[in-house]
């Protein structure tokens, strides 16, 4: 908004007719209702950060042009067209002026229809105000979406007439209104206007385009729909010249012509854009199945996903990988936790940056910094399997971390890393939202076609999705995936709720219907998924939903033949601890199946286990006999482990039997380890114990760490831990939405200041000038405020408070004692009590407004 118009509304008084049109967006304000201000403070929260003093103030931040361009790029692509056809037409605009800028000549039912609730959301978030006869665009808008050189119109539109002739001589101006058929003027305006009118009569206009040759035609055909400017040459071809002599196209630079807007217009048949889009694209359904089928298939994947990420994150149990000094995974350590889930990197990035939203895991912030487990990872396992699925689905549904950028680069050529900075996308909680929202409004069972939920969501946001194109066009040229960064996160978005078992086989299932507090039996409106309630309410509904589609956790194993173990199902907590312990996992599924090798055993035993104990164990959980070769294989590892034992010396390992070292020396592959006997039972090494502990393994034997006092090291799978951690906090996108509290609250605070800024008073001794504090004597104040109390009377005065900040209050006081007075201040809607001293001067208001 200009600052001419914003002048206007500070000096114009409140319109006391009920019927009287508005004249600037803050009378416009000032006429609604408080339903109608908490609608544009809910739609436009930034207009709220700090809640403003009055309705004037309100209008002007709403014209700024921060909060404006907030405020377009939440139009959907209908809106959006209506606002770009506002600022297009003459301003003000009558309804049927721009009724016909979006129909054309020949009308368009549906658009007809749609138009109306396009103009009342403008309305709605002040963006449009007036009345129908005179609509009128905010001024900062108009500057946004008007054709220029510089910024090109979506209409494709150029300057009207009057614009691209702005700078012409007046000679030059008759000499194209005389090629146009048209009298002479006296003076450059009558001729403009002359022709324009020519430009603007269907008829006229269809005559004059009858003498135009068919090559001029063409030149027009090719700039009709934009851009509508175009090169000549200082000598221009005789269709270019026939055009240019009658003001059909007009010079903007000696080498550059343009296509006048009324000209387009009238070759366009009055519409302002090609193709508009009234209604939303409809989502298509890629495949129906029936809704129990949809939600088995989405608890498989819940139960494999909560699998994959116990399994990541017990593989870092005794610290993961270290973090770069820019902070992330190194690439080669993204690749090792890839090969160890056996799932793309893409995958395994997507189950980092899960666990790290989920507070999961984290750096332990030491001076060798690295990634591992937090103690809230703990008490994740100790949950039943449901909650747990909750845990990691809620931060995923708020997080605006994309773990999809990973591998690409930004724009300054640094490669994106997991679970490092620059990752965060502020739109990337509404894109998840909206995309379940959406697949929530097909039948229950429909899986949704892809590329026409993309296309809706283009339609949703268009000038966001634009904008966010082009701030991630260095990404997307440095080898990030193309296309605008909403259809990017709702793809990535698709494909994690799948992971997660949010949706099955591409259909949302019932917990997640829960989860976005959606009815479970029927579609839904997805406006606003969520619906106020908690989160943390909605996924204990959906883990309640989801608990009885989970498999049974069970408590035994099939021990076979061949070393190996199946569990049949997922296993209860302290069985599946165990095994882990003793069994490496072959492969994964609907049963897992565990395999037993010397390593495995060794690391059972070095867990402070005996043979007897394993031997229990195996015979305990196993609903069949356990096999002899396991059994020798336990007795056989057994009886070698701690034969050696490994300390520091700076390494060195010693051993009862001194022909096992001497075979230890003789053996070639011990060379690295810089061995030497230094007593008959003990060999010096120049290599760190936990070197010297892995090259003896990898030699065959069992050897076993010993502490300062003799005694073996007892190693634990969940030694370490980091500091306490809470999971990261997402990147707002702009301000929160209010509450209705905060909502009331704003709009009563803003009447009130209105009031007290606009109220009718009668003139103190010395006249005040407009919108400043009033001035009157210590002695005058105190008598005017005392007659007030008397009375029961309010009166308005100026106020400057300890900081030194000045404003126009109402106050109706009540008692006034000891250089004070206390009364109801109706602008703060509360009593309060003010220093005399403080009061700049006072004011009796109008007999109209007591």
């Amino acid at each position: 908004m200009g600052i001419g118009e914003l002048d206007r509304e500070a000096h114009v008084p409140e319109v006391t007719g009920a019927a009287a049109a508005p004249r600037t967006l803050a009378e416009a304000l000032r006429a609604r209702g408080d339903e109608g201000l908490a609608a544009l403070l809910r739609a436009r929260p930034d207009l709220l950060s700090p809640v403003p003093n009055d309705l004037t103030q309100l209008a002007t931040r709403a014209g700024t042009r921060g909060s404006v361009v907030r405020a377009l790029e939440r139009l959907d692509r209908f809106a959006l067209q209506t606002a770009e056809a506002l600022a297009v037409a003459p301003d003000p605009t009558p309804y049927p002026v721009l009724l016909a800028l979006l129909t054309g000549t020949e009308g368009d039912p549906e658009i007809e229809a749609a138009l109306p609730g396009a103009v009342a959301l403008l309305r709605e978030q002040a963006l449009v105000w007036g009345e129908d006869d005179r609509l009128r665009l905010v001024r900062t808008a108009r500057e946004l979406l008007a054709p220029s050189a510089q910024h090109p119109s979506p209409t494709g539109l150029g300057p009207t007439v009057a614009e691209a002739t702005s700078g012409m001589s007046p000679g030059r101006v008759q000499e194209i209104i005389a090629a146009a058929g048209l009298p002479a003027t006296h003076d450059p305006v009558s001729a403009v206007a002359g022709l324009t009118g020519l430009f603007t009569d269907r008829p006229r206009m269809d005559a004059l385009l009858d003498m135009a040759s068919p090559d001029a035609l063409a030149v027009l055909d090719r700039l009709v729909w934009g851009p509508p400017y175009g090169e000549v040459t200082a000598n221009p071809a005789p269709p270019v010249r026939w055009l240019r002599d009658r003001g059909l196209l007009l010079p903007v630079s000696p080498r550059t012509m343009v296509l006048p807007r009324e000209v387009a217009l009238h070759l366009r048949g009055g519409r302002a854009h090609r193709a508009p889009e009234p209604l939303a694209p409809e989502l298509g359904v890629q495949r129906e199945y029936r809704p129990q089928v949809v939600d088995n298939a989405a608890a498989g994947q819940a139960q494999l996903a909560l699998a994959t990420v116990e399994e990541l994150l017990k593989s870092w149990d005794r610290g993961g990988p270290q973090v770069l000094r820019a902070g992330g995974l190194a690439v080669r350590d993204l690749k090792r936790t890839a090969a160890a889930l056996d799932v793309p990197e893409e995958t395994a990035a997507f189950w980092l940056e899960l666990c790290y939203a989920a507070g999961l895991l984290a750096s332990d912030g030491e001076a060798d910094e690295r990634y591992a487990p937090t103690p809230a990872y703990d008490d994740w396992l100790d949950l039943p399997p449901a909650e747990r699925w909750a845990v990691l689905v809620s931060p995923w549904l708020t997080a605006t971390r994309a773990p999809g950028l990973v591998g690409g680069q930004d724009a300054k050529g640094r490669t994106l890393s997991v679970l490092g900075p620059d990752l965060d996308r502020a739109a990337a909680p509404e894109v998840r939202h909206r995309v379940l929202g959406l697949l929530a409004t097909l039948p229950p069972g429909s899986a949704v076609e892809p590329e026409s939920l993309f296309a809706r969501l283009r339609w949703e946001r268009p000038l966001r999705g634009a904008a966010q194109a082009r701030a991630e066009d260095a990404e997307a040229q440095a080898g990030a995936v193309p296309g605008d960064l909403r259809s990017r996160l709702a793809r990535w978005t698709l494909a994690e709720a799948e992971l997660l078992g949010l949706t099955g086989r591409g259909a949302l299932s019932g917990p997640a219907r829960a989860l976005l507090n959606l009815p479970l039996a029927e579609a839904a409106s997805a406006a606003e998924p969520g619906g106020g309630v908690e989160l943390t309410v909605a996924a204990g509904r959906a883990a309640t939903l989801l608990a009885p589609l989970l498999p049974e956790a069970v408590d035994h194993v099939l021990l076979q033949a061949d070393l190996t173990a199946v569990a049949p199902g997922p296993l209860r907590r302290p069985l599946a601890d165990a095994l882990a312990v003793l069994a490496d996992v072959e492969s994964k599924g609907g049963a897992t199946v565990y395999r037993f090798t010397p390593g495995s055993v060794r690391r059972a035993l070095d867990s402070g286990q005996t043979a007897t104990d394993l031997h229990e164990f195996l015979k305990a959980h196993s609903r069949t006999p356990v096999p002899q070769p396991l059994a020798y294989l336990v007795d056989d590892v057994a009886r070698r482990h701690g034969h050696l034992r490994v300390g520091a010396a700076s390494a060195y390992v010693r051993c009862d039997d001194d022909t096992v070292l001497g075979e230890i020396l003789a053996d070639r592959r011990s060379s690295s380890l810089g061995l030497r006997r230094i007593a008959p039972t003990v060999l010096a090494a120049q290599t760190d114990p936990a070197s010297l502990l892995e090259g003896l393994r990898s030699m065959g034997y069992a050897p076993a760490a010993e502490s300062a006092e003799g005694d073996v090291l007892i190693t634990r799978a969940d030694a370490y831990r980091t500091g306490a951690r809470t999971a990261p906090v997402p990147v707002p996108d702009g301000p929160p939405a209010p509450d209705a509290t905060l909502l009331g609250a704003a709009v009563r605070a803003i009447r009130a200041g209105d009031r007290a800024a606009t109220v009718v008073r009668k003139e103190p001794t010395a006249p005040t000038a407009a919108g400043s504090l009033p001035r009157t004597s210590a002695a005058e104040t105190l008598a005017t405020v005392q007659a007030a109390a008397m009375t029961g009377s309010a009166v308005w005065i100026g106020y400057v408070n300890a900081e030194g900040a000045a404003s126009q209050r109402v106050i109706a006081p009540v008692r006034v004692e000891g250089g004070f007075v206390t009364g109801y201040d109706h602008t703060a809607d509360e009593v309060r009590t003010y220093p005399l001293h403080r009061i700049t001067g006072v004011a009796e208001l109008a007999d109209d407004q007591v």
